[in-house]
């Protein structure tokens, strides 16, 4: 082998090294979130060395806050998972309010990674206005529930059961799941891990693997996504001692036999349309409906398209 090829090999070498080092600190930077974390800085804000140590090495996420701004008479409440993490979460009672519609049933919310039961206050807000009780907790590691670790999804799932099981003993019959991006995806775990029987799910803007998950938040880091997703999801299972390239929501889908509400924005750069086909296919239920959203990108649907989905959502919930 000539000196020009051996060269060409070590550098190869030496860059198959780096990316692996450099996915091993940004996968585990990546899932966990500290509430002693400073506010995060914006590339433009950073100098070179914090930006090539943000690169390397990742930055320390904060634990996303709750901030109370509901305008609907509400409880904090709290339960367990079955790992014994404590979750926390609002709880809105329609039932003694005569201001809105009579009480239909209970929906369940559950919020996007790196978010809190705050992100979600809208919606609520408009499912307690058409005659719902409502319940919205924060994730492991998200808000004022307990943990740094987020699996995003994997055991995340074990919290979604702890909030069905919760509205359970409240002896609740109509129960339906509302989730959007990581909620949403982790409501279809859930549904295939424990057989959970909702009325009805609504669905909003699911990731369809985890290695495509990845992929999206490289691109809207203007990263390239091959390899790096692969690594990451690499050493992430690695890190948290799960396969984590198994956790696929839209294998999950074919556990879903209940009235499904699924919907996507056109605009959105982390959740691909084939990722959304995809899930939407291999759902169980005959009764099923796809929403597009011509306005929207990966962020609240209801925020930027309140009508439309006022309209779609209670003719779902309707039906």
């Amino acid at each position: 082998m000539n000196k020009g090829l051996k060269r060409i090999g070590y550098s190869l070498l030496v860059l198959f090294i780096l990316l692996n080092v450099m996915s091993i600190f940004q996968a585990y930077k990546l899932s966990h979130f500290y509430s002693d974390a400073p506010k995060l800085k914006k590339p433009e804000e950073m100098g070179a060395v914090e930006k090539a140590a943000a690169i390397f090495f990742g930055v320390k996420y904060p634990k996303s806050k709750v901030e109370d701004s509901l305008l609907v008479p509400h409880e904090t409440v709290s339960f367990k998972a079955d790992d014994s993490l404590k979750l926390e979460g609002w709880y809105l009672d329609s039932q003694n309010d005569d201001t809105v519609k009579p009480h239909i049933g209970t929906v369940i919310m559950f919020h996007g990674h790196g978010s809190s039961r705050s992100g979600v206050i809208k919606e609520a807000e408009a499912f307690y206005e058409m005659g719902w009780n409502v319940l919205m907790i924060d994730f492991r590691a998200h808000g004022n529930s307990e943990g740094t670790l987020s699996t995003v999804g994997y055991k995340e799932a074990k919290d979604v059961k702890a909030a069905y099981s919760y509205i359970q003993l409240k002896k609740e019959k109509n129960i339906v799941l509302w989730g959007i991006s990581l909620g949403a995806s982790t409501i279809l775990k859930a549904m295939n891990d424990f057989d959970l029987k909702p009325s009805k799910i609504i669905l909003e803007m699911p990731f369809g693997s985890l290695l495509n998950a990845g992929e999206g938040r490289l691109r809207t880091m203007h990263l390239p996504a091959e390899p790096l997703s692969a690594l990451l999801v690499f050493w992430g299972s690695i890190e948290q001692g799960y396969w984590a390239f198994a956790n696929k929501p839209w294998n999950y889908a074919s556990k879903v036999n209940c009235p499904v509400l699924l919907q996507w924005g056109i605009n959105d750069r982390r959740v691909t349309e084939e990722e959304t086909m995809h899930i939407f296919k291999n759902l169980a239920s005959h009764q099923k409906t796809l929403i597009k959203y011509v306005h929207c990108g990966h962020e609240s649907l209801y925020k930027k398209e309140t009508a439309k989905w006022n309209k779609t959502v209670g003719d779902f919930l309707q039906q």
